[in-house]
């Protein structure tokens, strides 16, 4: 088999051979995901942990080889290596050979690392290709927004610290204890642990949970406008 044919097969969707490859990473991702979820049940027999091994070796053996392969057709070794799939990839054999013939403790402190390969599972997706372009679009827009929504949330700190310290200093000591407060509120989750009791701190309430509104909102719309212009450039 040429570089070409491998490389239609691990970089390409074109043809069968490359659609049946990525349902079938997919399928390991997923399957390997699972495996880890069953593997922090308590009491597992014998007999389970064993097949939960077996299949952890399969997985890691095919996700090592679709490593070495993509490592082999790509132009430029180092770039691929270095680049954030590249990285994700290698990231998610990693654990497996980290902890080979280590002790039991030191394989439950690396084996969280698996789930790094929830992040391969994106690399298929074409729609993570629109949500990409549409974040490079709204880019300016965002980045202004986060200053500003930034902004809000530190006056909102110090607004509130000033409204409720003196009626509740144990919730609201200084600007910074009150930025929890200013957070759950502006986002409008609001937990309920920490909320105004005077006059004051109630009407300021009022005036940020309506400013809440429009931090949820505004990025919302700009994304979704993003999202618009980067299926129609698709579809050109």
């Amino acid at each position: 088999m040429d570089k070409k044919t491998i490389n239609d097969i691990v970089n390409s969707t074109d043809h069968t051979a490359g659609r049946v490859f990525v349902f079938i990473i997919q399928f390991l991702i997923l399957l390997s995901l699972i495996t880890f979820s069953i593997d922090t049940l308590p009491n597992l027999s014998e007999k389970t942990q064993n097949i939960l091994n077996v299949l952890e070796v399969v997985t890691v053996a095919i996700f090592t080889a679709e490593y070495i392969l993509r490592l082999v057709v790509a132009d430029s070794k180092i770039r691929f290596a270095t680049s954030f799939y590249g990285l994700v990839d290698l990231a998610a054999i990693l654990p497996f050979y980290l902890t080979t013939g280590l002790d039991l403790r030191a394989i439950r402190s690396f084996r969280f690392l698996r789930l790094i390969r929830i992040l391969k599972i994106f690399k298929y997706n074409k729609a993570i290709g629109r949500f990409r372009r549409a974040f490079a679009i709204a880019k300016q827009e965002l980045v202004l927004f986060g200053f500003v929504a930034a902004i809000l949330l530190y006056l909102s700190a110090v607004g509130i610290y000033y409204f409720e310290n003196a009626a509740q200093p144990d919730l609201f000591k200084s600007v910074f204890h009150s930025m929890w407060w200013a957070i759950t509120t502006l986002t409008t989750v609001g937990y309920g642990d920490a909320y105004p009791i005077t006059v004051g701190g109630k009407i300021f309430t009022c005036l940020v949970l309506m400013i809440g509104l429009g931090i949820v909102a505004v990025p919302t719309g700009v994304l979704a406008s993003a999202l618009t212009q980067a299926r129609d450039e698709e579809a050109k």
